[in-house]
This record gives structure tokens, C-alpha cells and sequence, in this order.
């Protein structure tokens, strides 16, 4: 055989190789949660016939598969009842300018109660904007913190003093604080969404904090001597080589401070019975009919789902921001 001939032949067993290579862990990745999933809905399935509760059985995966139907076919036939509502009142309006030109028509709002995807909706609205007051705060402290020896040691105390407060403690003292400055005859945000949101900021703000100061103070030594010889300003020295350096650390702490949040906020629902999931699963605990824990797990796995979903939402953002692309992030 040629030497022509023996290279193309190495180099196919080589693709065939490398192929394989990605196909089997294509499949590991596809197969190893498939298998873990179908294992826990089997012990969860097996565990729940044997447990009986004063509502009934622990629901099974049956169960609450039924139940999330439930919940959408309620979702949509209160959207037909909303829109045949409007569809009413404008045409009562339209009637009512007909026959007086100088009516001013009012509208009013759909009053039915808000359905599950209402309250899904309600708690990411929530989280999302408690975790950015949080972050916005969170992160240029941090910074300053990394940067400044004397920063750090007159905030740490601060720090370590108020990160092991529970939102549980936090909340009455929002809620209080809330009522007596947010005062307005027509207010932009309704009380609840602002104490939510401030709750959620108050305890979730110490995680980005933290690794920002940690990830800024330890920049390699190279990169900061390099910023010295090129004799960068403070504002270049900020955006060229500190925060490139620090993103993983700083999404660590984004990562860390969204999952805290996220539940932070359902407890804080429970509690003080603002509107979201939180709400949904307190009062299903309340109604106590045959269905409430099938509609509590249905609420629990939403839950769940969506941690995950914002947890790898922000692994994708790290992902284009991070100067490295090539680094492992899990």
C-alpha cells in the first residue's frame, strides 16, 4: 500500500473515531437523565400508593399529570370568559356613543380570579425585578469591595451581619416600611409586587456581592502589572481588565443569588399572601378538597422547572459574555 493511501486510511479511522466519540456521548447526555427521571417517577410513583393523608392519597405521577390539564383548561376558559367580557362591554359602549355622542365610554377591568399561568406569571415578573435591584446594587459594591482593601473591611461586618437574616424576618419589616412610604391615590405597582420584590433584593443581593468582591481581589498579578506598564485609567482598567477577569465569579454570584431569590419569593407569597405561585399553593393547602395535592405538586415541579430554566438562562448569558469561551460551566 502507498503512503497515499495509508494516510487516507488513518485519517478515516480517525474521523470514524472522533464520531463515535461525540455520538456515544450525545447519547450519555440524551440517555443518563431520561433513566434518572424515569426512576424517580417510578419510586415516586411506588412511595405515593403507600402514603395516605387526611385529603386522601399522596398523589402519583397520574395524578398530577391530570391536574396540570385541569389547570390549563381552567386557564383557557377564563380567556373565552375575559374576551366574551370585553366583547360585551365594548359593544354596550359602542351602543351607549350611538345614542349620546358625548358619552365617554369606561372600560373595566376582567375581575375573574387569576388562574395558575396568572400567578406564574406574577412570581417571574417579581423575581425578575427584585434580582436586577439586587444586582444593580450588588455588583458595583462588589466591585469596590475586590478593589478597595479599606472598602472591604468597613462593608464586611455589614455583610456577615444581614446574609443569614431570613426573608421570613425580612418581610414584616418591608411590609411595614412599604405601607408607610409608598403612599399614592394611583399607584404604579400595587403594594404587594413592591414588598415582594424588595424581600426577594434584601436576601439576595450577599451571593452576587460576595463572589464579585472575591473574584475582583484576585485577579492574576499579570494582568494587573500590565494594566500598570500600559498606564490605563481607572475607567479602561474597569471594563478591559477587571471585569473580564472577574464575569466568572460575578455570574457565580448572579447564578447563586437568582436561585436564592426564586425562592425566597415563593416563601414570601406563602406569608404574606401577595399574589404568585406562593399564593396558588397556600390556598390549595387552604381549600382542602381531593385535588388540592395534585394541584400542589403540579405547582411544586413548576416551580422547579423554572428555577432550572432561569438557572440555565443565566449559564447561556455567562457563556456569551465570558471572554473564554472554551472554559467548562455546568
Amino acid at each position: 500500500m502507498s503512503k497515499s493511501a495509508s494516510l487516507v486510511t488513518s485519517i478515516g479511522q480517525f474521523k470514524e473515531g472522533g464520531s463515535g466519540k461525540i455520538l456515544l456521548s450525545s447519547l450519555q447526555a440524551l440517555l443518563l437523565p431520561l433513566i434518572g427521571l424515569l426512576l424517580f417517577l417510578a419510586v415516586w410513583n411506588g412511595v405515593a400508593k403507600s402514603i395516605d393523608t387526611s385529603l386522601g392519597q399522596f398523589p402519583g405521577p397520574a395524578q398530577v399529570w391530570t391536574q396540570a390539564l385541569t389547570l390549563i383548561d381552567e386557564h383557557s376558559a377564563q380567556r373565552e370568559q375575559a374576551e366574551a367580557f370585553y366583547t360585551r362591554q365594548e359593544a354596550r359602549n359602542a351602543a351607549r356613543v350611538e345614542q349620546d355622542p358625548s358619552y365617554q365610554p369606561k372600560v373595566r377591568p376582567f375581575t375573574g380570579a387569576p388562574t395558575f399561568f396568572d400567578q406564574i406569571w406574577t412570581s417571574l415578573y417579581t423575581v425578575m425585578i427584585g434580582f436586577l435591584i439586587a444586582s444593580v446594587i450588588a455588583v458595583p459594591v462588589g466591585i469596590l469591595c475586590g478593589l478597595s482593601k479599606s472598602a472591604y473591611t468597613a462593608i464586611n461586618p455589614l455583610i456577615q451581619l444581614f446574609k443569614p437574616v431570613s426573608p421570613l424576618a425580612w418581610l414584616p419589616l418591608v411590609t411595614m416600611v412599604v405601607s408607610a412610604l409608598y403612599v399614592s391615590d394611583d399607584p404604579m405597582f400595587s403594594k404587594s409586587f413592591v414588598t415582594s420584590a424588595f424581600t426577594v433584593s434584601l436576601c439576595c443581593l450577599w451571593p452576587t456581592l460576595i463572589n464579585t468582591a472575591v473574584g475582583v481581589s484576585n485577579i492574576e498579578k499579570d494582568l494587573v502589572n500590565v494594566s500598570r506598564v500600559l498606564r490605563l485609567k481607572p475607567l479602561t482598567h474597569l471594563t478591559k481588565i477587571v471585569l473580564p477577569a472577574s464575569i466568572p465569579m460575578i455570574f457565580t454570584g448572579l447564578r447563586l443569588s437568582l436561585g436564592i431569590g426564586w425562592m425566597v419569593l415563593i416563601a414570601a407569597e406563602m406569608l404574606a399572601q401577595n399574589p404568585g405561585l406562593g399564593k396558588f399553593v397556600w390556598d390549595e393547602f387552604q381549600n382542602g378538597s381531593s385535588e388540592s395535592l395534585a394541584r400542589i405538586m403540579v405547582a411544586v415541579l413548576t416551580i422547579g422547572a423554572i428555577g432550572f430554566v432561569l438557572d440555565r438562562l443565566m449559564l447561556s448569558l455567562q457563556r456569551k459574555v465570558s471572554w473564554d469561551k472554551n472554559s467548562v460551566l455546568r
